[in-house]
């Protein structure tokens, strides 16, 4: 048996509750005397409410109550009520408050009856008059009444200019001028944004949702109701795909709880697939980027501006011109972001917020400052390499880019291209080499882990965390079972509790490095605990050895200098007397890592064949090469890099949501006009994890990985699109209309 876990491939410890039906959602828990919400949706983009009628509703027999801004329970007055912690600076959206509306599918009434059916119906006889006004949802028209955002908390500012960029650009032999559009993009998880409250005979509320943050729910749930975490517990044990619009309590959360107390029942609200369109979403956004460089290709200017667009009620603001200052070495360079009120709801971090558009438009104007300069794009990237972030002026904790764009170009055959656009084909098609870079934050915060640890050898370890997909559950049993010396299966990893330890939201790829390392230091508590026991023991085969002199695995505490001297776990314990040692601990970021950056680093090569008659397009093949620290589980983590593959795909090719201006009102609001890749539209995608240590991350020496396998490609694709075509397509999706 081993018990060397950490960097072996892994199956899901939650793996089998998923396939057979066991884990439960957050619509799916069985509850008695249940009540059911449907959310009736605003069907302007921005007015007042002049009159809703509900009287037809409510002659239904089994239609329990119809809440509008008329009749809902008195809530506090003060933006800090509802503000949660990921809300950007503003006056966050209040369900019900009032009778404005501020954007299109606002929910503006929620309809309680006995049946799902029931209420759906009865949703139908709400009769509404709305008083127009006029409304704005086009960036385009918008851009000239952008305006520097209000700071948000976690998001630098855009980085000080440095030299002087405009005599730099004014004298680059090659210069590069481009506008990037991109549009906006729904995270459209397979599980719908649902809410379960049960509610028990003291009138306490145990509260089931789908989020990011069970935490981060209670906490605005117990300000909005004025009511104690004691009496309000939320849940969250399994989530069906979120890609960050579960990071913020969502409005169905606030409806059903609301709706809970005023009828003292269980009640359930479920949005339909058009009302998660009505909310969280990733913001459209314009960029500019100028490069300037010497005709050997080192850069001399880099100039990167961007408009977002953003509510008029929150300054959503996310890092998009940050990464220019971190990939590439230039002494003149000028960063600009702002962000433009648009009659929408605030848009939200998806997965790699900012970067995903940022790198898009920086490494499609690389390609075309290869193109222009005749360099290779792997060796013009070479020759601008930094080891140095020099938007803080600091070194990189660890950064083995270098590796990725040697191993990836060697796995991809990049050596191979013939770097004339429309020079390579097969058959019909003609074939496209792309490359990019990709960069993310590796982040840790503070979180608390609890462990238990019982006479039986089972252990239990905990935190308020998420697994949204990732693979949190079985990366947590790896690094406890490790750390312990024991195996996965007497390992039981909680989590999606409010009452647990607590734990920040799970996002930006944080959550490996910050419950990680809460997670290693709750059972290094443990094992001082136990090996004091062992110690203890008359006749102790370890009297004399220090702590720093065993080891723990199969089991046993070992003596490293003679193996055979050893006590098992469970001995240690039954011979003190001891049922079970309970510890808790914290972890955070210590002071050595302010001193570097941080960061994952990949680069992405795709081949694409577009069809020179129909324009039609397919990414044939991927290489993406990783450096992401130390690699806990390679299984779950080549799972995670191909999942941000195929949504790069998605970016590059297929994703945007469809505003008709006219309404403000987003008209592809389902799964069958808003496309993302299926089996067919993906080839094949090969995953690298190129050898990186760093001991300055956090004590595990892990980067986390959710989001960098989606920075790079759509650029990559983007890129292999111009080379196999010749033409230059700037604003995503890249469609076949677009290239006929």
């Amino acid at each position: 048996m081993t018990t060397a876990h950490i960097g072996k491939p892994a199956n899901r410890v939650d793996g089998r509750a998923k396939v057979t039906g066991e884990a439960k959602y957050a619509a799916e828990y069985n509850v008695p005397n249940l009540a059911h919400g449907w959310v009736v949706s605003s069907a302007v983009a921005r007015g007042r409410i002049v009159e809703i009628d509900a009287t037809e509703a409510l002659r239904l027999p089994g239609v329990l109550q119809v809440f509008t801004h008329k009749n809902r329970p008195r809530l506090p007055v003060s933006d800090e009520s509802y503000r949660d912690d990921i809300a950007p600076p503003g006056s966050p959206f209040r369900p019900l408050y009032d009778d404005k509306i501020q954007f299109s599918a606002q929910p503006i009434a929620l309809v309680v009856a006995d049946s799902l059916e029931l209420a759906r119906y009865a949703s139908t006889l709400v009769r509404i008059e709305y008083e127009r006004r006029p409304h704005a949802t086009d960036l385009n028209e918008e851009r000239g009444r952008a305006y520097q955002p209000r700071p948000r908390k976690g998001i630098p500012p855009a980085p000080e200019a440095r030299g002087d960029v405009e005599k730099a650009l004014s004298e680059a032999t090659v210069r590069v001028e481009a506008e990037y559009i991109v549009p906006i993009e729904h995270h459209n998880p397979m599980e719908m944004f649902a809410t379960t409250v049960v509610r028990d005979e003291t009138g306490g509320l145990t509260v089931f949702d789908k989020t990011q943050g069970v935490q981060n729910v209670q906490k605005y749930l117990c300000n909005v109701f004025e009511c104690s975490p004691d009496d309000l517990r939320v849940l969250s044990p399994f989530v069906g795909g979120a890609f960050g619009s579960g990071l913020r309590p969502q409005y169905q959360v606030f409806l059903a709880v609301m709706a809970a107390r005023e009828l003292k029942r269980s009640v359930r609200v479920v949005m339909t697939r058009q009302q998660m369109f009505s909310f969280a979403h990733r913001p459209a956004t314009w960029q500019r980027v100028a490069l300037g460089a010497a005709s050997d290709g080192r850069l001399q200017a880099i100039v990167h501006e961007a408009i977002g667009e953003t509510s008029r009620f929150e300054d959503y603001s996310e890092p998009v011109v940050h990464w220019s200052g971190q990939l590439y070495r230039c002494d003149n360079t000028k960063y600009s972001h702002k962000v433009a009120g648009l009659d929408l709801y605030s848009p939200s971090d998806m997965r790699a917020p900012g970067a995903t558009w940022g790198i898009y438009a920086l490494e499609c104007a690389l390609d075309e400052l290869a193109a222009a300069a005749g360099i290779d794009p792997v060796e013009l990237r070479m020759k601008n390499y930094t080891d140095r972030d020099q938007n803080q002026n600091k070194p990189f904790s660890s950064k083995e880019l270098r590796e990725c764009y040697q191993q990836g170009a060697e796995r991809f055959g990049w050596a191979r291209r013939d770097p004339r656009p429309r020079s390579m084909r097969e058959g019909n098609a003609l074939i496209g080499w792309g490359m990019s870079s990709g960069i993310w934050d590796a982040t840790q915060l503070k979180a608390g882990a609890k462990a238990v640890l019982s006479a039986d050898g089972k252990l239990t370890v905990s935190s308020a965390t998420s697994d949204i997909g990732t693979g949190t559950y079985t990366i947590m049993s790896q690094i406890a079972a490790e750390t312990l010396g024991l195996p996965v299966e007497n390992v039981t990893f909680r989590l999606g509790d409010s009452s647990l330890s607590k734990s920040p939201v799970e996002g930006g790829s944080w959550t490996a490095s910050t419950v990680g390392s809460a997670v290693r230091a709750v059972c290094e508590k443990i094992r001082e605990n136990l090996f004091q026991l062992a110690r203890k023991i008359d006749h102790s085969p370890l009297a004399g050895v220090q702590f720093s002199q065993v080891s723990f695995s199969d089991g046993q505490i070992s003596s490293i200098v003679d193996p055979s001297r050893a006590v098992s776990l469970t001995e240690a314990m039954r011979r003190a007397g001891i049922g079970a040692i309970e510890e808790e601990a914290f972890a955070g970021p210590s002071l050595k890592q302010g001193q570097y950056a941080r960061a994952t680093h990949s680069a992405v090569f795709a081949e694409v064949k577009v069809d020179e008659d129909l324009g039609t397009i397919r990414v044939s093949r991927v290489v993406s090469a990783i450096a992401g620290g130390r690699i806990l589980n390679p299984k779950t983590a080549r799972n995670q890099i191909i999942g941000g593959v195929v949504m790069g795909i998605g970016m590059a090719l297929e994703e945007e949501s469809v505003l008709d201006h006219a309404f403000g009102r987003f008209m592809n609001h389902n799964l069958a006009e808003y496309h993302v890749p299926v089996n067919a539209d993906v080839g094949e995608i090969d995953v690298i994890f190129v050898e990186e240590h760093d001991d300055i991350v956090n004590p595990l020496g892990v980067k986390g990985l959710g989001e960098i396998g989606i920075v790079g490609p759509a650029a990559a694709i983007a890129n292999a699109i111009f080379h196999a075509t010749g033409k230059r397509i700037r604003d995503l999706p890249i469609t076949l209309d677009k290239l006929l």
